[in-house]
């Protein structure tokens, strides 16, 4: 049944007065707002082609999207115009979610049981319970949605957690708001993103995660470079651990 089911509209409508979000959220993506269905079939994402669970992202750093285009000289003569600049970027869902972890363990050090396949648990968990209670038809957990969903995590998760119950619940209502803003469908049911009794906690937490973080998403949408920095950002600080004793 769809009783625990939310519509997103009442949540992100401060953030770009749209009435439909998808048209403000496939802006980064490389979508087309019109042509939804393709893109799901096609499996396309963030600013880049996802086959499976490996991505390769190409990010154009100049604006000027036709870098073959030729203009006069004053003499007359044909310029061609200088080549457009490319940043190649690349890593697998499997790596991103392993850095996110790795992320996790290394903020959260008073969490002594806590381990970084712990939260990759909870988002795969959640993506698939969606998928066979047909609420999406492909998984959501990919490359860019995984560095969305970093972007919101490193800002909402306190450094002094003592249970991991609470972590949990903070990843998950940054899943939550993951797939209310860069998900296909309308809407999601509540109840897989729920850990705690009280739903009341949940919505306090998804509205002051927006009032602090609707700037850095509407801009990660908008700002190739700054998805770029974001992406290097989770790369970097997800690549190397030590565990606790």
């Amino acid at each position: 049944g769809r009783e625990n089911e939310k519509p997103l509209a009442g949540i992100l409508t401060n953030n770009n007065n749209n009435n439909n979000h998808h048209h403000h959220s496939n802006s980064l993506l490389g979508k087309d707002s019109g042509n939804n269905n393709n893109n799901n079939n096609n499996n396309t994402n963030a600013v880049g082609a996802i086959t499976g669970t490996n991505a390769v992202t190409t990010l154009n750093n100049n604006l000027n999207k036709n870098s073959r285009q030729f203009s006069r000289g004053v003499d007359g003569s044909t310029l061609a115009k200088p080549s457009t600049k490319k940043t190649v970027i690349q890593a697998s869902t499997s790596e991103l979610l392993k850095c996110l972890g790795n992320y996790l363990y290394k903020k959260c050090y008073k969490l002594r049981d806590f381990q970084p396949g712990d939260c990759i648990m909870w988002l795969r968990t959640v993506d698939r319970s969606l998928l066979l209670q047909g609420w999406q038809d492909i998984a959501f957990i990919n490359p860019a949605n995984v560095v969305f969903v970093y972007l919101l995590v490193r800002d909402s998760v306190d450094e002094n957690i003592t249970e991991e119950t609470e972590l949990q619940a903070i990843v998950l209502t940054c899943l939550y708001l993951s797939y209310s803003y860069m998900g296909n469908e309308i809407s999601y049911p509540l109840k897989p993103f729920l850990v705690e009794v009280d739903k009341d906690r949940f919505w306090d937490r998804c509205v002051n995660m927006i009032n602090k973080l609707s700037g850095p998403m509407l801009r990660i949408n908008s700002e190739p470079s700054f998805f770029t920095e974001i992406f290097t950002e989770l790369k970097g600080v997800g690549q190397h651990i030590e565990f606790r004793a």
